[in-house]
């Protein structure tokens, strides 16, 4: 529902609910940013790699062509992420 600017360089993932690159940047009220994968048994690239998932009902754009793709995925289904049913665990 919401857009949240990411930046990263062109290597970098095009998913839009998760990325992984080097040097991303984003919002940390609007993503989990991941600095060691390993930690989260996620496969660790190369040593600058980094992830970053979108929170709640955040979707990742890049600042080149901002307005276009905000328009274009708002009120879009797009899955994938972090939700709250992921995060918390029955005990």
């Amino acid at each position: 529902m919401r857009g949240s600017k990411v930046i990263g360089d062109r290597e970098a993932s095009t998913n839009l609910r998760y990325k992984f690159g080097r040097n991303l940047k984003v919002d940390d009220k609007q993503a989990v940013f991941i600095k060691s994968p390993v930690e989260y048994k996620l496969p660790r690239g190369s040593v600058t790699t980094n992830y970053v998932m979108a929170k709640e009902d955040y979707y990742f754009v890049y600042p080149t062509e901002y307005h276009k793709f905000i328009n274009y995925y708002r009120d879009s289904f797009q899955h994938g992420g972090i939700s709250m049913q992921e995060m918390i665990l029955p005990s």
